[in-house]
């Protein structure tokens, strides 16, 4: 009985469904029954940008009801970070998560996040990452590019991984890093009696294997997951820069979309990086565990020493930036927006 009394408010629902398809024009009617493909590319495997990725991708395909599928390559599998960079510019990939310093020539304010010195730490990171002021300038970034900015998140502090033990900052003179690219990294590393070489993460284990290098500025994670301690058995926890990722889509691809999936993107992109921190920090914590198991050897610097490289970087944020007044600026923003975090975290 109670089935044939629903039977009337049933039709009534259904007659108003195709009503109201049929009252939307053919193309807004096409794009909400469309599926859109994104593939996401990251440099690295089993880590800290490829859980955002893996985590977001998810929330994406479920809030989006199945309308996004997303497909994730990590380990560089759409090529190297430069190729990557260009895929997601001129839309052949859809999504890249990497440290933004790498597209530094797309625009030198990219690279602001890699100024030494701003972050004290993991969990002071991820507060810089999350300041309103600084998402506007970063996300912002690139637009005349070919590119949508959707994410910034705080992955880790940066170690240097070699094939000798540096115990001590002499020790560090003379010795050929990589580096990201990112002038800010070379100037400090300079100051540091480093001979600073650019290079791509994919690159990186075989130059160390072949001596072409004699270390890696990197994170925790990579030197773990890529089992780099097959060639170098030595992490001196320098701790500076702080590695920050962003996430970038390709402009044409997300301004194509229908409204309501860009705004599942923007809400789901600030959400996981947000939610991504506390697998961060435990993340960290993992690899440093895998990498000592395997043999490796984990650094700290001697308190006065690590207390004397941090005042023989201290200005090359300030200093890099003078050069450049649109770089200047942005360092301004996450500057000042470093100091009130850091602020924020001692009262």
């Amino acid at each position: 009985m109670r089935l044939m009394k629903s039977l009337p408010t049933l039709a009534a629902v259904a007659a108003g469904a195709v009503l109201a398809s049929l009252a939307l024009p053919p193309s807004a009617a096409r794009a909400q029954q469309q599926t859109y493909v994104m593939k996401i590319s990251t440099p690295t495997i089993h880590d800290i940008p490829d859980k955002w990725a893996e985590n977001f991708g998810a929330a994406v395909e479920k809030d989006s009801g199945g309308r996004i599928k997303a497909q994730l390559y990590p380990a560089s599998q759409l090529g190297s970070i430069p190729r990557q960079i260009e895929g997601t510019q001129f839309g052949s990939i859809q999504m890249e998560v990497v440290p933004p310093e790498f597209m530094v020539g797309l625009d030198p304010r990219f690279e602001v996040m890699a100024a030494p010195g701003l972050v004290d730490s993991q969990a002071h990171g991820q507060r810089v990452a999350a300041d309103p002021a600084v998402l506007k300038l970063m996300l912002g970034l690139g637009a005349d590019k070919g590119l949508h900015g959707l994410g910034l998140f705080m992955a880790e502090q940066s170690v240097m991984v070699t094939r000798m033990p540096l115990r001590h900052l002499a020790e560090f003179k003379g010795k050929k890093i990589r580096i990201f690219a990112s002038q800010f990294q070379s100037e400090a590393f300079e100051r540091l009696g480093v001979t600073p070489v650019a290079m791509t993460l994919g690159d990186v284990l075989p130059a160390i294997q072949q001596g072409t290098i004699d270390g890696a500025v990197t994170g925790i994670g990579p030197v773990a997951n890529f089992h780099m301690v097959d060639a170098a058995k030595f992490v001196t926890q320098t701790g500076q820069p702080a590695i920050f990722l962003i996430a970038v889509v390709n402009k044409k691809w997300f301004e194509a979309l229908p409204k309501d999936l860009q705004q599942i993107l923007e809400n789901d992109a600030a959400a996981q990086s947000l939610a991504i921190n506390p697998y961060a920090v435990e993340q960290v914590k993992e690899s440093e565990s895998s990498f000592t198991s395997k043999g490796g050897e984990l650094i700290t610097l001697p308190p006065a020493e690590r207390s004397q490289m941090l005042k023989t970087i201290a200005s090359v944020g300030p200093d890099v930036s003078s050069k450049n007044p649109a770089l200047a600026a942005a360092y301004k923003i996450v500057a000042d927006a470093a100091a009130r975090t850091r602020q924020a975290s001692s009262q």
